[in-house]
């Protein structure tokens, strides 16, 4: 099931843009592994939900699997063959917006050779370039 909120103040948003790294979400919490972003971009809830299956199917739900975005923004598109001044189209999807050094996915549990592999898999599924970071623990 993709993912989208359950209310909205606004059903329309502007596009706006993506600029600076990061600030937060970039480190990794509750696994031992994340798949961090390392471009900037709109994660679909779709992609997000087929990044998921792809790693549930490879581990057969073995370890923890942590989500760390959650698609807020509402993309909208008007129909084909529209003529102009007909106003602003209707929602279509719901996006999470990436800045390089997200957190997408965190994985906990399991040997470092099964996550790499499992990753591996879900970043084909994301439109931005990605890599497997380690978590870091404070001395």
């Amino acid at each position: 099931m993709a993912k989208m909120p359950k209310r909205v103040k606004y059903r329309k948003t502007q596009r706006g843009s993506i600029k600076g790294d990061a600030g937060r979400g970039n480190r990794v919490s509750f696994g031992d592994y994340g798949l961090q972003a390392l471009e900037r971009g709109w994660i679909n809830s779709h992609q997000l939900e087929s990044g998921r299956t792809s790693i549930g199917h490879f581990l057969r739900d073995e370890g923890k699997l942590t989500i760390r975005i959650f698609p807020h923004k509402s993309i909208t598109a008007t129909p084909a063959e529209t003529r102009m001044g007909t106003g602003k189209g209707e929602p279509v999807d719901w996006v999470a917006i990436v800045k390089p050094g997200t957190i997408i996915y965190e994985l906990g549990g399991l040997p470092e050779e099964l996550v790499r592999e499992a990753f591996a898999r879900a970043a084909h599924k994301m439109p931005v370039k990605t890599k497997m970071v380690q978590r870091r623990f404070k001395v």
